[in-house]
């Protein structure tokens, strides 16, 4: 790995700009959205992009907004098809695609000007496979956004070490739509049709293709974290159990295959971890699946009880979450006492404490 502060990759003249990029959006409901997502791309400092727009059935006026903003700029073209999700949608536009590089934006979303220009001039500066950038998350009141004036250049298989580290220095994260990937990289790697967490295992297999992988720490890609009707923004439900952990399993035996068993036990203590977290956040819901819910997380935990032993002592694992772990083996009815005690009680006496002492430096 090596670190390269205040990194700004070359500009590209348009005369320059002969390598293409295919541009993959896709749309379901989003009429408020759409608009502004794909002007966004078709705004591009860089111009040599196919932008392949796929409407997944859509019943509101997304899929007649897609055709007028196609017939304003010829570089857009749209396919209509029966509602599939967006792994399926996004299958599709790949097999659509053309050109060298392929990227990703998600209809809701939007992208800085620059975005393709600047990814594309640092993936062929510095011989990469794949380029990454860091994104904003916008919420409805306000925006957050860590970007630092650097780049980090990723050598074999450290971008997919850090990845499965979930470091959060670095926001490589599952997202599809904040990567530029040579099409080589992807050549057999598909997004899972029918299912929700797509993204999962095709960052997983992708990273794992890359020799080489620059990353941006400068934000180019704008998410909306809240926006109602996403799918992200839905609580634990039946999609959780069917769709999220069966991914999480797969990719712990995908990086065992890979010869990574230590990045499978690093993958595994991030997963029981958050198993833990769902435990929490269940408890906390009033819903009518509550019970069963708890009662399947309960089962998944302790059926694989050694290897949670085993994983929650790796390196990375923080001893908080190994004795909360320990406990929940004990007794998940203890576990949840320790859990809300500490979430009543503990935390905000903490932060009343933190909020007092800056108070008294102030003065």
């Amino acid at each position: 790995m090596k670190i390269i502060e205040h990194y700004h990759p070359a500009n590209i003249r348009e005369e320059n700009q002969t390598i293409c990029i295919s541009v993959i959006v896709t749309a379901y409901n989003i009429e408020a959205y759409i608009e502004r997502g794909v002007r966004s791309i078709c705004d591009q400092t860089y111009r040599n992009l196919e932008i392949i727009v796929v409407d997944d059935g859509s019943t509101d006026t997304t899929g007649a907004l897609c055709d007028r903003l196609a017939a304003e700029d010829e570089r857009i073209q749209v396919i209509h098809k029966t509602n599939g999700g967006p792994a399926e949608a996004r299958n599709v536009g790949i097999a659509r695609s053309k050109g060298s590089l392929i990227g990703f934006v998600d209809g809701d979303d939007w992208i800085d000007p620059d975005m393709y220009e600047k990814m594309l001039s640092a993936l062929l500066e510095q011989n990469a496979d794949i380029a990454i950038c860091r994104y904003r998350q916008v919420h409805k009141t306000y925006t957050e956004d860590a970007s630092a004036d650097r780049a980090v250049l990723f050598e074999g298989q450290e971008a997919l070490q850090y990845y499965v580290e979930e470091r959060e220095e670095y926001a490589i994260q599952n997202a599809a739509w904040n990567k530029l990937y040579r099409r080589e990289i992807l050549a057999d790697v598909t997004f899972p049709v029918g299912k929700w967490y797509e993204d999962i295992m095709f960052a997983t297999v992708a990273l794992s293709h890359a020799d080489r992988c620059i990353y941006l720490d400068t934000a180019c890609y704008n998410y909306i974290i809240d926006r109602e009707g996403s799918i992200m923004n839905t609580q634990i439900n039946p999609r959780t159990f069917t769709d999220q952990i069966p991914a999480y399993v797969e990719k712990t035996k995908f990086l065992q295959n890979l010869g990574r068993p230590d990045l499978a036990d690093v993958h595994d203590y991030f997963f029981y971890k958050r198993l833990l977290l769902f435990y929490n956040q269940i408890k906390e819901q009033d819903i009518p699946e509550k019970e069963r819910y708890l009662q399947k997380i309960t089962d998944i935990i302790y059926s694989g009880r050694e290897r949670v032993q085993k994983v929650f002592a790796c390196p990375v694992a923080d001893p908080r979450d190994r004795r909360k772990a320990a406990l929940f083996l004990k007794s998940p009815v203890r576990y949840w006492q320790k859990v809300r005690w500490e979430n009543r009680v503990v935390i905000p006496c903490k932060a009343a404490v933190k909020a007092t002492l800056r108070h008294m430096m102030g003065k």
